[in-house]
């Protein structure tokens, strides 16, 4: 089966110090007035006033209602939050009102993909391998615009694998994965450009969440992403991608899961529901450009040898709940 239609089935796939200053990355403008919180022990700085500094993961949807009325609600007013315990107090589903992203998706080697992938997980899951020697990473990067942790980006590189439990016969599976719109993979890198985003990934997603400023600037006909090195405060990772037009507007939804290792090493599995809103996709090459230099991160995407882009998606509009992790066993039925 030819890998670029294999691709074209995929949808939305799972999508330390920085040089930049907390205070300026805070909600993506500088000079934002911040106030410090405690989170699991550390201090974190947050947007003064903003949504999680008054309500901690759970805003009455009145006050988004208020204080965002063209966003739609309606999706949001089916959920049900909960507390939890997640190493710190929090709620769950976190709600991401307002949000757009582009995803590339890119064959890499199988053999590198499952040497990063640790092997207590591999025990459970595998990269998805869709032509010999070749499995799948996506790389998707998301402005999240308004949502429970005020506003950040993200940048995400994730392994496509089987689901924990499930058969793993490549593409079939991949198919498979496409038709239920519920798509499994490994987080391999998560940098963000908050704190407040970086402590709640890694404590409470089991993520691996660094904090660098990434930078995101758009056109009349393009959407780019810059990932800064932490350490060197340069330009690191760059993603270029094109404005699709003929964009879908029926609501879809899609579900990305993934699978890791929590801070007491017992594995565990969390997901987002995501609710497309606006969305288009393409497998011309010419929609995507990457750029890596020579920073730890494109060091990493390096090793990868990645191949030619296959799927490209662009989503201007977009909502999801992001639900707290939960023990594997549970998931597999095992005690």
């Amino acid at each position: 089966m030819n890998i670029r239609n294999i691709a074209a089935m995929t949808g939305i796939l799972l999508g330390g110090a920085a040089a930049a200053s907390q205070a300026e990355s805070l909600s993506g403008s500088q000079g934002a007035e911040t106030t410090t919180i405690n989170i699991a022990g550390q201090s974190v700085p947050v947007l003064k006033g903003g949504l999680y500094d008054r309500y901690r993961s759970n805003p009455p949807l009145s006050v988004i209602a208020t204080e965002s009325p063209t966003t739609d609600l309606s999706w949001f007013k089916e959920l049900k939050k909960e507390k939890v315990d997640i190493g710190f107090e929090s709620y769950s589903p976190n709600f991401y009102y307002k949000n757009s992203s582009v995803t590339a998706v890119f064959t890499a080697d199988i053999d590198r993909l499952r040497e990063l992938i640790p092997a207590e997980v591999r025990t459970k899951v595998q990269p998805l391998q869709v032509w010999p020697g070749r499995g799948l990473v996506a790389l998707t990067a998301y402005a999240y615009q308004y949502c429970d942790n005020d506003s950040y980006n993200e940048v995400s590189l994730s392994v496509i694998t089987n689901k924990p439990g499930g058969t793993n016969l490549g593409p079939v599976t991949m198919i498979g994965q496409t038709m239920s719109k519920e798509f499994w993979g490994y987080v391999l890198k998560l940098p963000v450009n908050t704190e407040l985003a970086r402590v709640r990934g890694v404590v409470g997603y089991n993520l691996p969440k660094w904090l660098t400023d990434i930078r995101f600037r758009e056109s009349e006909k393009t959407v780019t992403y810059e990932i800064i090195d932490a350490e060197t405060g340069k330009p690191d990772v760059t993603l270029e991608s094109a404005k699709l037009d003929d964009l879908s507007t029926k609501p879809s939804l899609v579900t990305n899961s993934f699978t890791n290792v929590d801070h007491q090493g017992h594995l565990t599995y969390g997901y987002a529901v995501t609710r497309k809103l606006s969305h288009g996709s393409s497998t011309s090459t010419d929609s995507v450009n990457l750029k890596l230099g020579d920073g730890s991160l494109s060091t990493y995407i390096k090793s990868l040898k990645l191949g030619k882009m296959i799927r490209y998606e662009y989503v201007p509009e977009f909502q999801s709940a992001l639900y707290a992790p939960k023990q594997l066993t549970s998931l597999l039925g095992e005690k």
